[in-house]
């Protein structure tokens, strides 16, 4: 007899988000207490320039300029929906930075929520759902996607990633559900093209959780890899820029990269439970480090033979590993891009992370409840919050030192002058660093101050050739102005 699919209507998301009332407006609180004050920063001249102050597709509702935000590229990137998203904030707060932000800070709200539905509804537990939106949502390294305006894309395509996958990471799905889920993927990848790995990510479902045959979990997929395929080639195509960032990497072969991606993917797990001090820019080192590749290389081999192992009885486990690094896939640098290791890179990617990390303590007090405290109290009845409140106390010392340092980092972003001087203070060998710090005292009217940082690099540090025209024709050009 074939099975019948529970038939829901296709707006059950709202439903669910109706259902669950007080975490999600305990964790909406969280957020905008947490970011709020980022309604007072000013733009910064990291690409906010690009997307919003200068862009012309931002600013007008123009039957030819909506056709220009659907098919043209802005600062390398096919994103119309997020081009979309700023045309609708400027006219309703113009050049306001602080309206932008507001925006920014939502989305953020909206994809917590998302989180907590998912992973309650993955681990049937609540207080797993909640510390997994809760670590998502103040965790230091989403300041930089929540409070930095550019990035949008990374907040807008995370919001109809999380909305797709509550409808197809299902064992059945009804022909509503594929479809919601459909719409809300071409959606993602309209806003970013980190959504290319959605496909990739179901398909893992599907076989190691839903135990699909794999040529039907293939099938099912074809379609939107089609799409995604046709979204990345866009996206590539684009990428004719080297301009910003860190390019030290990009003579280096395939091997070499993903002998690097493999600390880097370490230090990233460090940073996620352990971090310590943030920045825009990083500068890991791409050579000498033979030993650092072969440790993680080797803590990687075990982490998956263990995933493995305990997928055959719990198979949400390597489901939730493989979706980590799928996605990580698209900012290996597999593809190149100007920066190896960015904080932004963590936004999704942390779910996966702490719903494993949180599940985990959760199971081990469940298993000290049954093995240690029922037997000592000889069969009497285990009050049912003790294994809650135990969890609380552990996770909730994390949450708070997380909170502080969001809130410390938090101030850094208040505009582009208070943004590079941190930065130049934790990278200063970064060329691109100087080049920033250089242009915010420029933008300020101290036009003899960012000469002199100017002069500084080109002896201090070691620009490519890019970056060495860049600094001798800003040199050139502010000369001019003294």
């Amino acid at each position: 007899m074939v099975k019948q699919v529970q038939q829901e209507p296709p707006w059950q998301l709202f439903q669910a988000m109706k259902s669950q009332k007080v975490p999600i407006f305990s964790l909406a609180f969280v957020v905008l207490i947490c970011f709020g004050m980022a309604t007072s920063f000013d733009f910064v001249n990291w690409d906010d320039p690009w997307y919003v102050i200068h862009n012309p597709l931002a600013k007008s509702w123009h039957p030819e300029n909506l056709q220009k935000i659907a098919t043209q590229v802005v600062t390398r990137n096919y994103a119309p929906l997020t081009i979309f998203s700023f045309l609708i904030d400027h006219s309703l707060y113009g050049l306001w930075a602080g309206g932008y932000h507001l925006t920014n800070i939502l989305l953020h709200v909206i994809n917590t929520i998302l989180v907590f539905l998912l992973v309650t509804r993955f681990t049937r537990n609540r207080f797993i759902g909640w510390a997994t939106a809760a670590a998502f949502a103040i965790h230091p390294v989403q300041v930089e996607t929540v409070v930095w305006i550019s990035s949008r894309k990374g907040l807008l395509s995370g919001a109809f990633i999380l909305a797709s996958l509550w409808y197809w990471l299902r064992k059945q799905r009804t022909l509503e559900q594929n479809t919601c889920g459909f719409i809300f993927f071409i959606c993602a990848l309209l806003s970013k093209a980190l959504a290319v790995v959605v496909p990739a990510i179901v398909f893992c479902y599907d076989f190691l959780v839903a135990k699909v045959p794999f040529r039907e979990a293939v099938k099912r997929q074809i379609f939107p890899g089609c799409c995604a395929l046709l979204l990345l080639m866009i996206t590539m195509l684009a990428q004719t820029s080297e301009l910003g960032g860190v390019r030290d990497h990009f003579g280096m072969s395939k091997v070499e990269l993903l002998g690097v991606d493999t600390v880097i993917m370490s230090k990233y797990v460090q940073m996620l439970l352990w971090p310590e001090t943030r920045s825009v820019l990083y500068d890991p080192p791409v050579s000498g480090i033979g030993w650092e590749i072969m440790i993680s290389l080797f803590c990687w081999l075990v982490a998956a033979w263990v995933f493995v192992r305990m997928g055959k009885h719990q198979p949400l486990i390597p489901f939730a590993g493989v979706t980590f690094l799928l996605l990580l896939l698209p900012v290996l640098n597999l593809f190149p891009i100007t920066t190896l290791m960015n904080d932004r890179y963590l936004y999704l990617p942390c779910i996966p992370f702490f719903a494993l990390v949180f599940s985990a303590i959760m199971n081990l007090l469940e298993k000290m409840r049954l093995q240690v405290i029922v037997p000592l109290r000889n069969g009497k009845p285990v009050s049912g919050y003790l294994v809650p409140a135990v969890f609380g106390g552990l996770v909730l010392p994390l949450l708070t030192r997380y909170n502080l340092q969001t809130e410390q980092y938090l101030s850094v972003w208040k505009d582009g002058l208070s943004l590079w001087q941190y930065t130049a203070q934790q990278v200063p060998q970064i060329p691109v660093v100087q080049i920033q710090l250089a242009n915010s005292y420029h933008n300020q009217g101290q036009h003899a101050e960012a000469i002199a940082i100017i002069k500084r690099a080109i002896e201090s540090t070691t620009p490519d050739e890019l970056d060495r025209q860049r600094m001798e024709q800003k040199l050139q050009e502010w000369e001019r102005l003294r």
